[in-house]
Parts: structure tokens; sequence; C-alpha cells
């Protein structure tokens, strides 16, 4: 990334100036919508036209995270020993040619819940691919730019996953949930090549290669337990997942049943919750500048916890605005939580060693989500929904436990190395 000199200062381009990320960011931002599209698609295919039974449809949800829990660990791997960029292109060239065949084999009739449990197997492409990301972006941005480079992504993600489901949803009612497939390989076909254009510094990873295969799958742990604040940060992100996704799990039948929501409505009242993560993450870099690199990651959980409690508190009518306010607090601590972590994540591990760093994480923080859901569905149906809220909400500030009495609580911001 160059800078130029002016009366004596450097000044850096922006990130979005720069050939590789612009590429790679633009990328992104066509493959995430594509994943949302059919993050929609899907159970609406199988709820509509293949008049699949409720478990039917969950088993998708299933098979969608399944794989975080059963292949992260050798997905970083794979990604610590191969090239990324030529990784994440196959991983993208895979799902589009997964998610184009259901409009084919819907065309002669041959579409079945079991083909599209197959195509479901892309989620496997999806763990190869998310554990690459995010071991990439040190390579596009120089270490005092990634908390800016992670925020720009995750805006890009959070404005997919509000606009994704909305496209999805409508093309699937203009041409049929089949025929949106289409759409979503051509999001994937694209992101594919704007990273076979993107020209990162090649980066020496032979040293993972002389690690045997056994102790290399578990060497990403081991990074992560033999340091103080990426185990508290593990711990804090593993325990606000598994009550998030127990909200989650509740939040349609809660707006319908107690709020007396329609379909509009709910689709809105998400869409104004998202916005908070979207301001947050457009103010990510100047904020963990102004706060402290360490400090933000500890007050970005604990100070919006109190609002989570709103969203129990909300009733019918203007009442959705608690809900609403509850959502958005919970969005912007999720982005600006994140977004931290992550660049200090990048930041502070080997190169040969980021991709089994990286799945790691999500191994454990995306291992209990299914978990999650099945405690938040069991306390919804035992004690009703909103007690059951009412303990997801508490479950998630309880998270930030785990940063505040860390040596975080101690810092301003966050070591270098």
């Amino acid at each position: 990334m160059t800078a130029q000199l002016t009366g004596g200062r450097a000044v850096r381009r922006p990130l979005w100036r720069d050939r590789n990320f612009a590429l790679f960011w633009a990328g992104q931002t066509v493959g995430e919508l594509g994943t949302r599209m059919s993050g929609v698609a899907v159970p609406l295919l199988a709820a509509g036209p293949m008049r699949a039974s409720v478990f039917q449809v969950s088993l998708l949800t299933v098979l969608a995270w399944l794989p975080y829990l059963l292949f992260a660990l050798p997905a970083g791997l794979l990604a610590d020993r191969v090239h990324l960029r030529r990784l994440m292109i196959g991983c993208d060239l895979g799902r589009a040619a997964l998610l184009s065949s259901l409009p084919v084999v819907a065309l002669v009739g041959r579409l079945t819940l079991a083909f599209l449990y197959v195509v479901g197997l892309c989620g496997v492409l999806t763990v190869l691919f998310t554990v690459a990301y995010k071991s990439i972006v040190p390579a596009l941005a120089p270490a005092d730019r990634l908390v800016e480079a992670n925020a720009r992504l995750t805006v890009t993600a959070d404005t997919a996953a509000l606009v994704g489901p909305t496209v999805g949803g409508a093309l699937a009612g203009l041409v049929g949930a089949a025929r949106t497939f289409l759409g979503t390989a051509l999001a994937f076909l694209l992101s594919a090549a704007t990273l076979a254009a993107v020209r990162p510094p090649v980066r020496d990873r032979r040293a993972a290669d002389r690690v045997p295969v056994r102790a290399a799958l578990t060497e990403g742990l081991r990074f992560v337990g033999q340091r103080p604040i990426l185990r508290s940060i593990l711990a804090c992100t593993a325990t606000s997942n598994f009550f998030a996704i127990g909200t989650n799990a509740l939040e349609v039948s809660y707006l319908v049943r107690e709020l007396r929501a329609g379909p509009a409505t709910v689709g809105l009242v998400f869409s104004l919750g998202a916005v908070g993560g979207l301001v947050t993450g457009a103010f990510a870099a100047p904020l963990s500048r102004r706060i402290g690199t360490a400090r933000v990651i500890w007050m970005a959980m604990a100070v919006p916890g109190p609002l989570y409690l709103l969203v129990p508190l909300a009733r019918p009518g203007w009442g959705l605005a608690l809900y609403v306010v509850g959502l958005a607090a919970f969005s912007a601590n999720a982005v600006l939580y994140n977004v931290s972590i992550l660049s200090y994540r990048q930041r502070i591990t080997p190169p040969e060693l980021l991709g089994r760093v990286n799945a790691a994480f999500l191994w454990v923080c995306f291992g209990v989500v299914p978990l999650g859901a099945l405690a938040g569905g069991l306390l919804g149906s035992q004690w009703g929904l909103r007690p059951a809220l009412v303990v997801c909400a508490l479950g998630t500030w309880s998270a930030a436990l785990f940063v505040l009495l860390s040596p975080l609580r101690t810092m301003r911001d966050l070591p270098a190395t």
C-alpha cells in the first residue's frame, strides 16, 4: 500500500483506493449478497413447492452450521498449507456449481429433499472459504489498518444481511425459488473473478508443512490456550453466541405470537435492528482509537447489556420500538466487538498459523450455535417466550465477564505482538 509525501508527511491512500483491497472488498460484497440470498431461498424452496415439514426444514439449518463443528479444524490446517486465494476461488466455483444445479434438476422434475440436503453440503465449502477469508486480510492491509479493513468488510456483510434476504425473497416470488439460485450462483462466480484479479503478497507457509498433521490440527487451539487474552475472548464469544442464538430461535415466534406482528413488520423490525451494526461498523476504527483497542472490547460487551432486556419488555403496537432498540444495541455490540477481536487475532498470530487459529475460533464459537438454538427452543416451550428471552438476554450480557475480568480490564490498548 503506497503513501504519498505532503509537506514532509506521509499520507497513505484510502484503503478503497488500493487495487488489491478494493477488488477483494467488491468481490466479498457480491459474495455475501449471494450467501444471504441462498439463505432465504433454500427454506422457501423446501417449505413451499417441496411441502417439507417443520422438522425437515430445520434440518437445512443444521446442515448449514454442522460443517463448522466437523470441518473447521481441518479447514484451518488446509488454509495454512495451500494458496489462500486459489482455495477461495475453488470454494466459490464449487458453491456456484452446486447451487446452479438446483434449477437444472428442478427443470427436469427430479428435485427432492435428499438432493437439497446434498446441496447443503456446500456448507463445507463455506467453512473453507471463511477460514481463508479471515486469514488473507492481513496480506491486503497493513497491521495498523486491520481494524479499518475489517470494519469495511463487516459493514458490507451487515448490508448484505439487510438486502440479501429481501432480494432473495423477491426473486423467489417473481421467478420461483429454484430459479433464484441462478442469481446466487452468479454472485459466487463474480466473487471468484475478483479474487482471480487480486495479487496479494506471497507469504511463506512452509513452516506449517513441517508440522505433523495430527499435531498441526490442534496447534491453533494450543496457541489460543497459551494466551490469556485470546482465551478470555474465546470464552466470551462462545458464551455470547450460545445465548444470542437462543434468542434468534425464539424471536420470530415471539414477534408473531406475543407482539402480533405481521410478516412485513417482522422484516422491518429486523432491518431497523441491523442499523445499529451498520452505524457502529462505519465508526469502528475511530472509536477504537479514541477508546483504546483493548478497552473497546470489554466496553462493547458490557455497556449495551441492559438494553438487551428491552426485547422481552416489548409490547404490541408502538411497544415494538423497544424490541428494535434492544436488537440495535446487540447489533452494534456485535460489530464493534467482532471487528476489534478479529483485528487483534490477525495482528498477533504468525502468518503460517493464522488459518488454524481462525479455525479454532470458528470451531468453538460456531460449534455452540446448534446447542444454543436447541436450548432456546426448550426454554421457550417449557417456560414461555418472555421468560426464555430474559434468560437469553442476561446470558448474552454475562459473556462480558470473561473479558471484563481478564487482563484487558487494566489495559488501554492491545499489545502489538
